[in-house]
């Protein structure tokens, strides 16, 4: 034992000068293996500090309060919550029924020896320098010891008067004001004054403006009731503090009287789950998270972790071999000196363990200071404050335990290969004759047949996502083993090559160790972006072809739902102002009740309508039945077949732009200009009175359509609980029917403001449409952005681009992270070919080559790797993306049949799952990536060198 950690202590000393005195190659390394710490070990640091311990979340929800209350909207009924409080569920849950609703008083249930506050949070559209923003209005006494830890209090004060808010910095930021500054509600002028500045711990982008309880959203909701506008849409929380706290018992009780509890007590020390009636209810125990999801998540980050120190190792690995044979005198006089080969190999490995300690100490301490220092930024860049700075020493120790291995399995193949030299070669310095191995190339040409094999299986016959990706994985594994011989294979073609790429290709094929796993390490990192930008652009191609256009390509729509639409006008004014705008077509919706109502009929006094379908024109799968039952269910799969095939009143409507019910819309002849139908007979008919129609199931036997007003939407609601049809008008109107197979964009009826006034129909603004001579640019788009801001109007605004892929970005950044880790694996590769042939390069200085020579050569030598690397990385990329696009095609094919075989789906055509290669993404691996490695190598190698002494003997 002692004579063990004797030599052990002196192999670490030598490894420990030998790595001192070759400090560009050991920093080399050291940085391959401390950058991947380094970022790990940053993350794990930032997920564990931005991840909150249960009080420091409790303190950002409900401050210093023992409890929330909330209604749980069940009307007051009994339910069962989680121990969390994030969901529940009526106690009654029957099938059959609806479940109840309605509002009940949390207030009410407190205790009586309770101390409580309110926070009620709601919304308005605030006035700003720009015009209006959307805002979140929050009412709570902010500094009440209870609401301590909800809100950081910036700058300026607390407000103390009723026309007092503060507001978080992100809203001053977006909207202009500052301190001092007031603000107001639009349909609301009471103005309020801002007096100090704040942030949400938890949501820092949030707009928000506080005021006291009862200052802001009560006398809003008046106005806004009285304005014909929508409310704030409250909610009100309150915050409970009592002696004693509120235990699991306590808070099943208060479920009782139909109120949602977040206890402290209970989140600190929560209940098993067979005491949460909530998880033994039917449906809802698989609420958690899986233990398979959690599984998943670990087998993701080992693989990621495993690939990761496999390109150190390959990377590094040379960088060893490069070291031992540089001291391979010094082996050789340690072996002549009576040393073993496992002294010689436990240089080597000391060799790894001390570049392992460094860089993992290095990349610990560099994760420490830089988590530190760029903290602030982080949590402006997610968008939360961090609790404590947590420090897991146990994980960070074991993180750096990787390094320390990732080295040692670096330094293996070197110190075995050392060892096994003898001590007359490694003092004369001759290398001798090397053959390779012909069992590894072997057994990776097994491992590429049957991880192809595996993954042919995988998307044939299984159709399972993870047998492919583990075939695609063992098949480049098998690639990689087999580099060896594929290098040697690379040699043959250098009988065609002039004179430096010949010596560089010849110097890769001799030098196998060193050129193979640099080969290797670019073969995984292309050939894992090849694999994701063949799937990335044949799901591209998919999507391209199932893209449905809502408009023509470069028309332009907007709709205006709410407050009767009282900014269409200006909306389309400023449309027409910022956009090449060739035709106009304003249009109209059907409205009933008063004025101001919005589309969906909400609020007292507004209602809504339906189009209706004639009883005949009803397809029989979908005609309501008297007991409530599936009406389809009657028909067998082969008749639904044949009447989503065959009969015009099951055929479905195709999808698009319009946001109406019914798709009807109130405009004239303009609106089938802008949306390109040239329909025979329809501009005629609307100038007739006519209502057009693009849909036969529509059309009554007398050529009529019927349109629905229905005054009280809540009645409705029941009728259609109850199965029965809603109560209300029906209004007919004269109509034409387009039979022509032109596309609508999802407008059904179409009818001129004289119709809709001479059928009793009253109507309000709800948007437009434009046609243009050309798309907005940037700037216009900008501009019209900022003015419809400035309107402060709710709008759905809509450019028809045609399909664009988000991927081609994607795409690229692929391809530039390929080309960097190509060009540093071939760099690194050059630069130890440098190291180890200078003998080489000095003999050709020596018999009078050109300068330059020395410079091609380096370029070559880099190009010769970078290439050899994309060309199988390419090849052995595209087998994973073609298995899993074959495995997602027969996934979807089989749903399509099952479907269609049922009789349940309306579309009758196939999947289409295309295989598409990304050729200009190969092109530019192929092509780009290897010529610059070698640009860049021949630029930063000197071009002379100093002729040597001759060595002594």
């Amino acid at each position: 034992m002692k004579t063990w950690l004797h030599s052990w202590r002196a192999a670490v000393r030598i490894a420990r000068r030998d790595a001192w005195r070759a400090k560009g190659r050991s920093s080399l390394v050291l940085a391959m293996i401390a950058l991947p710490i380094l970022g790990v070990s940053a993350a794990d640091l930032t997920i564990r500090s931005a991840e909150l311990s249960v009080p420091e979340r409790l303190e950002r929800s409900i401050g210093t309060a023992d409890a929330a209350f909330r209604d749980a909207g069940f009307g007051g009924a009994p339910l069962l919550q989680t121990p969390q409080g994030d969901n529940a569920v009526p106690e009654k849950d029957d099938d059959n029924t609806p479940w109840p609703s309605g509002t009940t008083d949390p207030g009410k249930v407190i205790p009586a020896d309770s101390r409580w506050i309110t926070d009620t949070v709601g919304g308005a559209k605030l006035t700003t320098v720009h015009g209006l923003l959307q805002t979140d209005v929050r009412e709570l006494k902010a500094d009440d010891p209870i609401a301590k830890g909800i809100t950081t209090l910036l700058d300026g004060r607390y407000p103390k008067k009723a026309d007092e808010v503060i507001a978080t910095s992100a809203f001053l930021e977006r909207s202009g004001l500052s301190i001092g500054s007031t603000v107001s509600a639009r349909n609301f002028d009471r103005p309020y004054r801002i007096v100090g500045s704040y942030e949400l711990p938890d949501t820092l982008t949030t707009a928000q403006i506080t005021a006291l309880p009862g200052a802001f959203l009560a006398p809003y909701a008046k106005a806004a009731e009285k304005a014909g506008a929508p409310g704030p849409g409250a909610a009100t929380t309150y915050l409970v503090q009592r002696a004693g706290g509120f235990t699991w018992n306590t808070v099943k009780e208060i479920n009782t009287k139909g109120v949602l509890v977040v206890s402290r007590a209970v989140l600190l020390d929560p209940p098993a789950d067979s005491e949460v009636p909530f998880y033994q209810r039917s449906g809802w125990g698989d609420y958690r998270s899986s233990d398979g999801a959690d599984a998943m998540l670990l087998a993701s980050v080992a693989t990621v972790v495993g690939l990761a120190m496999l390109e150190i190792c390959l990377l590094a690995g040379p960088a060893f071999a490069v070291g031992a044979r540089r001291s391979r005198r010094q082996l050789g006089l340690v072996g002549a000196n009576g040393g073993s080969r496992s002294h010689i190999r436990a240089i080597v490995l000391s060799g790894g363990l001390v570049i392992g300690v460094s860089a993992a100490v290095v990349g610990t301490v560099l994760a420490l200071i830089l988590t530190l220092a760029l903290q602030p930024l982080l949590e402006d860049y997610l968008g939360q404050r961090f609790g404590a700075f947590d420090v897991r020493p146990l994980e960070l120790l074991g993180i750096a335990l990787l390094a320390v291995l990732t080295g040692l399995l670096a330094a293996v193949v070197p110190a075995v290969t050392a060892s096994r030299q003898t001590v007359l070669a490694s003092l004369t310095g001759r290398r001798g004759v090397r053959s390779t191995s012909r069992v590894l190339p072997v057994l990776g040409l097994i491992a590429l047949l049957l991880g192809a094999a595996i993954a042919l299986y995988g998307s044939v016959v299984t159709d399972q996502f993870v047998i492919v990706a583990g075939g695609s994985a063992i098949a480049e594994l098998g690639v990689v083993a087999m580099t060896p011989a594929l290098v040697g294979l690379f040699g043959r073609t250098g009988r065609w090559l002039p004179l430096s790429p010949r010596l560089a290709l010849r110097d890769a094929v001799r030098n196998r160790g060193r050129t193979a796993p640099a080969v290797a390490a670019v073969l995984a990192a292309v050939a894992g972006t090849v694999a994701v930008a063949t799937y990335t652009s044949s799901s591209d191609a998919q999507y391209r072809a199932e893209y449905t256009a809502s408009l023509p390509h470069g028309a332009v729509s907007f709709f205006q739902m709410e407050e009767g639409g009282r900014d269409v006008r200006a909306v389309a004014d400023a449309v027409q102002r910022y956009v090449s705008v060739d035709t106009r077509a304003d249009v109209s919706r059907v409205a009933v009740g008063k004025p101001g109502c919005s589309a969906w009929g909400e609020g007292p006094g507004c209602g809504r309508y339906e189009v209706m379908v004639p009883p005949a024109n009803v397809c029989p799968m979908w005609a309501p039945t008297t007991d409530g039952s599936d009406p389809s269910l009657k028909y067998t799969p082969e008749q639904r077949r044949t009447m989503l095939r065959d009969d015009w009143r099951c055929k479905q409507d195709e999808g698009g732009g319009v946001y109406v019910d019914g798709g009807l819309l109130v405009g004239d002849a303009r609106l089938l200009k802008v949306l390109g139908i040239d329909a025979p007979g329809a501009v005629e008919a609307l100038a007739a009175g006519k209502a057009v129609t693009f849909q036969k199931p529509l059309v009554a036997k007398d050529g009529t359509i019927g349109i629905k007003q229905i005054t009280d939407p809540k009645a409705a609601e029941k009728a259609s609980m109850e199965n029965k049809p809603a109560p209300g008008k029906v209004v007919s109107v004269p109509a034409h029917l387009v039979t022509s197979d032109t596309k609508t964009y999802g407008l059904q009826v179409l009818m001129t403001p004289a119709t809709a006034k001479a059928a009793g129909l009253g109507t309000a603004p709800v948007g437009a449409y434009f046609s243009t001579d050309r798309l907005p640019d940037t700037e216009q788009r900008q501009k019209l952005d900022a003015e419809l801001a400035s309107i402060g109007a709710g709008v759905d605004l809509v450019i028809e681009e045609g399909y664009v892929s988000d991927d081609s970005i994607f795409l690229l950044a692929l391809t530039v992270f390929a080309g960097l880790v190509t060009i540093g694996a071939a760099g690194i590769a050059t630069g130890l070919a440098q190291a180890d042939a200078e003998a080489d390069l000095k003999t050709l200085a020596a018999v009078g080559a050109p300068p330059r020579v020395r410079r091609t050569l380096s370029g070559f030598q880099c190009g010769v790797v970078a290439a050899m690397g994309v060309v199988l990385g390419s090849v052995a990329g595209l087998l994973p993306a073609v298995g899993l696009r074959l495995t997602e095609e027969r996934e979807r094919i089989r749903f399509h049949e099952q479907t269609v075989a049922e009789g349940w789906g309306g579309d009758l055509t196939p999947p289409y799952v295309p295989i598409v290669v990304p050729w200009e993404t190969l092109a530019a691996l192929l092509v780009a990536v290897p010529l610059g490695a070698a640009l860049l190598a021949a630029l930063v190698t000197r071009s002379k060198g100093a002729v040597a002494r001759r060595a002594a003997t």
